[in-house]
């Protein structure tokens, strides 16, 4: 592991035999990684389409072609609706 400043990294090695037994390019077999810890719900949206460097538009449709769903609960409706409360009241 390396720190640098607040964010810490983490090299990972896997071995070319394992890379050419998925069938899958390096950046691939990455993406496959996002979308793993994504659907495990170990990423966010956000978090995971940083990661893959795409906006979080592309990242929707990446879950998609994966037939994913995008992690949505009621707490989460609790908050944007708060958020959009807010922002209605201050735009008054």
């Amino acid at each position: 592991k390396a720190s640098n400043g607040d964010c810490q990294a983490m090299s990972i090695v896997i071995s070319d035999e394992l890379v050419k037994a998925s069938g899958l390019s390096e950046e691939d077999l990455f993406q496959e990684f996002i979308l793993m810890l994504y659907a495990r719900e170990k990423l966010s949206l956000g978090k995971a389409s940083r990661l893959l460097d795409i906006t979080q538009l592309a990242f929707q449709a990446l879950l998609a072609e994966y037939d994913l769903h995008i992690h949505y609960d009621v707490e989460d409706l609790d908050t944007d609706m708060a958020s959009l409360y807010t922002l209605a009241n201050i735009s008054s």
